[in-house]
This record gives C-alpha cells, sequence and structure tokens, in this order.
C-alpha cells in the first residue's frame, strides 16, 4: 500500500491513511482531518492513521509487555482468570461472539488476551458498579508502568479526537464532550497462536463481527491476519504498515450517525507460520451516556433508525452473551 495513500487517492485494495501531524495547525488543520474522517468513515469505516501522538518507545514497551505476559506458564496466567470487572486473562477458545450481527459464528476465537480497563479507585462512588472496578496485573517487572504509560498516551489522543469527529459531522465541536467526562475502556493484550494452514474456513483468530462501542484504534504486529469487510461483500486485508494504528468505527459511533458511519465487520485468521501480537484499543463513552441519533445525521425521509438506547446496559447484554465466564455458577 502506498505510504502516502489519502481518503481521495485510495485504490479499491487500499485503506487510507490519515495523517494527524496537521491536528497541530489549528481550525485548518481541524477541518482537513474531519473532512477525511466523513468521506472514509461513510465510505468504509476502516483507515490507518499516523503521526497520533504516541512515541515509538511506548508502543515497543507495550508489545514487550504482551509477550512477556504471555509466556509465562498457564496457570500463571489463569490464575488472573476474568473477573466480574472484565478485567483479567481470557484462555484460548473461550469467547464465542454469538452476538455477531455478519455471521452464525460456531466456534470460539482461537486467541488468548489480557483485558485492561479504565481503573476505579475503591474510594471512586462508582466502584463496584458493572465494569467499575480495579485490574488485575501479572507479577511481571515493568508490566504495569509500560500499559498505564501506553493507555494515558492513547486516552489523551482520543479526547483531541472527539472535536474533529465532531465537525465532520458538522456537530459543535464540543459535542461529545459530556459523553465522555468518564470514558469506559478497553486495552486487549491479544496473542493469536498460528493457525494450522488446514483449519476449517469457520476457524479464526477472532470471528467476523463488529465492535459494540465508539472507537477503535489498533495496533498489530507484521503477522499480518486483519480483514476488512467491504460493502460488496468482499473481504480486504488490513496489512500492517509501519508508523500507523488500524481505525474503525464501532456500533454506538455509528447508531449515533444513523448508519452514516458504517461499523465494519472485520476478522483475524492467523496463517503467518509464527505468532501474532496485537494490541486493541476501545475507547468508548462513558457508561450512563445515552446514545440516540444526532441531529445532522437525521431528516425527512431519513427518520432515526433505532432508539435512544444507555451505552452501558447495550454493552453488559453484550458481554454477558459473548464470554464464558460471565455463565460461572459458583
Amino acid at each position: 500500500m502506498p505510504a502516502t495513500a489519502t481518503p481521495a487517492a485510495i485504490g479499491a485494495n487500499e485503506l487510507p491513511i490519515i495523517d494527524f501531524a496537521r491536528l497541530d495547525d489549528g481550525e485548518a488543520g481541524e477541518a482537513a482531518i474531519a473532512r477525511e474522517l466523513d468521506e472514509t468513515f461513510s465510505r468504509i469505516g476502516f483507515c490507518y492513521f499516523r503521526n497520533i501522538g504516541v512515541p515509538d518507545a511506548l508502543v515497543r514497551g507495550l508489545f514487550d509487555a504482551s509477550r512477556r505476559f504471555h509466556a509465562l506458564p498457564d496457570a500463571a496466567k489463569r490464575a488472573l482468570a476474568m473477573n466480574d470487572a472484565h478485567r483479567g486473562y481470557m484462555a484460548p477458545n473461550t469467547s464465542l461472539i454469538v452476538t455477531s450481527s455478519v455471521a452464525q459464528v460456531k466456534r470460539p476465537n482461537y486467541s488468548e488476551s489480557l483485558m485492561i480497563m479504565h481503573e476505579v479507585d475503591p474510594a471512586d462512588p462508582r466502584f463496584g458498579q458493572p465494569l467499575h472496578g480495579l485490574n488485575q496485573w501479572p507479577d511481571l517487572p515493568g508490566f504495569r508502568e509500560a500499559v498505564q504509560a501506553y493507555e494515558a498516551a492513547m486516552r489523551a489522543f482520543c479526547m483531541r479526537l472527539l472535536r474533529p469527529l465532531a465537525r465532520a459531522l458538522r456537530l459543535d465541536p464540543d459535542w461529545f464532550l459530556p459523553h465522555f467526562d468518564f470514558p469506559t475502556t478497553f486495552l486487549r493484550l491479544l496473542h493469536y497462536p498460528p493457525q494450522p494452514p488446514e483449519s476449517p474456513d469457520d476457524a479464526f483468530g477472532s470471528a467476523p463481527h463488529t465492535d459494540y462501542g465508539f472507537i477503535t484504534i489498533l495496533c498489530q504486529d507484521n503477522a499480518g491476519g486483519l480483514e476488512v469487510r467491504r460493502k460488496d461483500g468482499t473481504w480486504l486485508k488490513a496489512p500492517p504498515v509501519p508508523g500507523t494504528w488500524v481505525v474503525n468505527v464501532a456500533d454506538m459511533l455509528s447508531r449515533w450517525t444513523n448508519g452514516r458511519w458504517q461499523s465494519t465487520p472485520h476478522r483475524v485468521k492467523n496463517l503467518s507460520g509464527g505468532d501474532r501480537f496485537s494490541c486493541p484499543y476501545f475507547f468508548d463513552m462513558s457508561m450512563d451516556s445515552t446514545v440516540e441519533c444526532v441531529p445532522t445525521c437525521t431528516g425527512p425521509g431519513n427518520p432515526p433508525r433505532h432508539a435512544p438506547v444507555r451505552y452501558g446496559d447495550y454493552l453488559m447484554e453484550r458481554l454477558d452473551k459473548n464470554y464464558q465466564y460471565r455463565h460461572r455458577t459458583t
């Protein structure tokens, strides 16, 4: 893929790259990025971001932490099994995406991960409410510091991203801010073991699905395996591009825009012959935020397609259906 690809210059088999270096250029830079976001998210809902202000050293530190965690003995990882606050270790074959709107998924995902979420202090009045709890940290030197440094940088960028996203929808630049007074965030350290070439067609590291929330920003290694489904139903590879993150619209942002921006299906099948590591960052609105069609995405002949929904209710329904650990009886 050309490293200079833009929404106006991409081919049918390429995802665009949006350069956020212009975000420092004031109103003109923010407006230019807003136009590219709208064009890209309306057309396919997936792209690459570059120059988002997250130093390479933080990325290297994050992947080093992930590899060290996944190299631990199985017993050490399972000691951090997912807790009721959705934080901890997910073993292979324990996530089955039954809520997928794009495929009838019959096999659990062939991957393992450590889920890190927004940290909630026990003194916080929200502590103990759904998804408001403490993370589980492995006993690895420097692990927590590396993960928290990356998460803080990603959160800072995502908060800056809210302004051009609002402008892309012809909203006041600060329109999204009240919905993110306490963002719901997930940083998932994923490991995909190699799948045999003779694997069944319906065996995936991550089965076809859309993401639940607002926006996903993925950092991946060089193994490849991520694919995006186009409107015509064909699958487009999203190969690693140095210095970029893969970005996609998720269900709630698509819902806010009345479908103007697509929550695009995607999947992972690791046929590289080696291990694959990726670190998606899911940046979502506050649990109490109500998502309903924004005023610029509806009008005569284009009524809202969905009733208003509280994000926390929508999210918990999907977690309860898709993750085995939430079905424990003891």
